[in-house]
């Protein structure tokens, strides 16, 4: 007994039927977040801007989508949630200032290089599937 209550162990099957739940969580929070970034793919297709990556990886992160607008790209950050509000809440400054990064990266790869136009857009999906886009979301890079 420690402090008046008892401690109790979790059993093997315990922990093994935890860990089973945290998987299927794991599965089922991915395919959401695929059919999110498919469903802002779509959006972004439909006001003529093709997608040209989608989840583009590089040594200094992942990029959800990145479409062509003219000459120049957008980047997009891809958030769901139950409510846009909350998918709003789930980008900070280190993932902003990781994605900045991924972004140059990118960037050193075209023919124009950083010379090319920019923005940065944030996606946002809720659990109905709506969509909001908040263009430059990332203010001022």
């Amino acid at each position: 007994m420690a402090g008046g209550r008892r401690l109790e162990r979790t059993s093997g099957r315990g922990a093994e039927k935890a860990a089973q739940n945290r998987a299927a969580d794991g599965r089922v929070a991915h395919l959401a977040g695929t059919a999110a970034e498919a469903s802002v793919a779509r959006h972004y297709e439909r006001r003529c801007r093709s997608v040209v990556h989608r989840r583009w990886r590089g040594a200094a992160g992942e990029i959800d989508l990145i479409a062509c607008d003219g000459d120049g790209f957008v980047f997009v950050e891809v958030k769901c949630a139950r409510s846009l509000e909350a998918a709003a809440l789930r980008l900070g400054r280190r993932q902003m200032d990781r994605i900045i990064a991924a972004a140059c990266e990118f960037l050193g790869t075209q023919p124009g290089g950083m010379l090319a136009s920019m923005r940065f857009d944030l996606a946002l999906v809720d659990g109905r599937g709506e969509v909001r886009i908040i263009e430059n979301a990332f203010g001022e890079a």
